[in-house]
């Protein structure tokens, strides 16, 4: 059995340990790229299958748009192409013939929506437009990471048209909360939210929300983010309404998006030098079972005994280890390794007192449980180990946040550690600038308004940041 690098020791390897020894993805050979595995795709699954039902619960239906963006439409938002060029891969030949103008791969929809949304939006009754699109994504990253950061991967988009600025604002803040409550929820993931920097937001766009988890090495994730594109998309691709007098008005398009980074996420945020603990409800398998048995005769009765238990399982995912190669000891590795909630250990001792053992994978507890109410001993603990998985994330966060107003002191504690640093901030790039050249910390969101002194430049400002290392 392989065993881990400790979180302690080098997390970044112990991560990329992790992915692959717990059968969620590998590399493929074209750099950068990744293969996801059944084990990691079940989780992708269970993502998409929640966040579609939350995502058409608030009025948005599901789409598909073309993977190939002409460059005319890709070129007619300069901030946004700007924002995008180094990472764009670009098709120049096609049939063996090269082509009048080149193709875009999909860095993200925003263009090739908006000219579709053209020929869709005509009156106001035709607003507000929702839409989603699950897509594959292409941008060209020269340092990547498995479901952090590769050149491609999954996500959600969605993509609105409103006929007023006021109801774009409330769209925006709607996918952020929803993507908040996902992530709390089901993802037992406990996040801050809110604006980020000019300088960190979406390209092209006029403001970008987003919610920041801290991993296990005290770094932020950001899980997801949603945008506020003013006008300009909409105006450059020539989408227009009537309005309720005949008048022609320019609409206001949000558009806002998850990706298979939350995977990257749910593993260093709960992982330990064991391997994943997935939270209950992502988890692909919530439950393993692990017969141990010396003889054929054993077997026997503890399989005539599970499969009494069985009907306990109904709304339970569960699997039973069968596998006769490896000993019960390198299954309870292999499945701690793979995260699974609960373990259930039925051995000869446990078929003559009518009963089972519980062991938890957050925890390490073990409980003798019988068999009278079993499911509800079963749920009740996969609620329990759900719970504790979002307190554990919460006071990781809470526990790591320090309020700094000396810049020479943050700048020599965040080199030994890592941490959240709230701060005063002038807003100025220059501070921003500085701040991420002296400790490779980045601005993440903003914080409720306090007033005080830029920690950099001594500016009086009412204004307060979260500063963090970051994915």
């Amino acid at each position: 059995m392989n065993k881990l690098t400790p979180q302690s020791k080098n997390f970044a390897d112990w991560y990329n340990e992790i992915v692959q020894l717990s059968d969620l993805a590998e590399y493929s050979d074209v750099k950068g790229c990744m293969i996801i595995k059944p084990y990691g795709y079940a989780l992708w699954e269970n993502i998409q299958e929640e966040m579609n039902k939350r995502i058409k619960a608030i009025g948005v239906d599901n789409v598909y748009m073309p993977l190939f963006i002409p460059e005319s439409y890709f070129k007619k938002e300069a901030e946004h192409v700007k924002g995008f060029a180094p990472e764009v891969a670009w098709v120049t030949h096609a049939g063996g013939k090269k082509l009048e103008e080149r193709l875009a791969i999909r860095p993200t929809s925003e263009t090739i929506m908006y000219r579709t949304f053209a020929k869709w939006v005509h009156s106001y009754r035709d607003l507000p437009l929702k839409v989603n699109q699950w897509a594959n994504i292409v941008r060209w990253e020269m340092r990547t990471r498995l479901f952090l950061r590769t050149t491609e991967f999954l996500w959600q988009e969605g993509h609105t048209l409103h006929t007023t600025e006021k109801q774009a604002d409330e769209m925006v803040d709607q996918a952020l909360e929803l993507y908040k409550n996902f992530v709390n929820e089901f993802l037992g993931i406990y996040v801050l939210n809110g604006i980020k920097s000019q300088a960190e937001k979406f390209a092209g766009a006029e403001y970008t929300k987003a919610i920041e988890g801290m991993m296990k090495d005290k770094k932020a994730l950001q899980m997801g983010t949603s945008h506020s594109l003013g006008q300009n998309f909409a105006k450059v691709f020539g989408i227009e309404f009537l309005d309720q007098e005949g008048k022609k008005q320019t609409p206001w398009p949000t558009s806002w998006g998850v990706s298979t980074r939350m995977i990257g996420g749910i593993i260093m945020a709960h992982g330990d030098d064991k391997g994943l603990v997935l939270p209950p409800k992502i988890a692909p398998i919530q439950v393993i079972i692990i017969p141990i048995y010396k003889n054929s005769d054993e077997e026997k009765k503890i399989k005539n005994y599970i499969k009494n238990l069985e009907k306990n399982f109904k709304n339970i995912k569960y699997k039973i280890d069968w596998d006769h190669t490896n000993t019960p000891g390198w299954k309870f590795n292999q499945w701690e390794m793979k995260g699974v909630p609960v373990r259930m250990e039925v051995g000869p001792k446990d078929v003559q007192k009518n009963q089972v053992i519980l062991a938890r994978r957050d925890t390490g507890e073990k409980l003798q449980v019988k068999l009278v109410n079993l499911a509800g001993n079963i749920n009740n603990l996969l609620n329990n180990i759900q719970d504790n998985l979002l307190k554990n994330s919460e006071n990781n966060l809470k526990s790591n946040i320090k309020n700094y107003t000396d810049y020479n002191k943050y700048k020599k504690d965040i080199k030994k550690e890592n941490f959240f640093a709230l701060v005063n901030w002038c807003e100025s790039k220059k501070c921003e600038d500085q701040i991420k050249y002296d400790t490779k910390a980045t601005t993440r969101v903003y914080a409720e308004n306090k007033s005080g002194k830029c920690i950099v430049c001594a500016k009086e400002t009412n204004k307060q940041i979260y500063l963090a290392k970051a994915y």
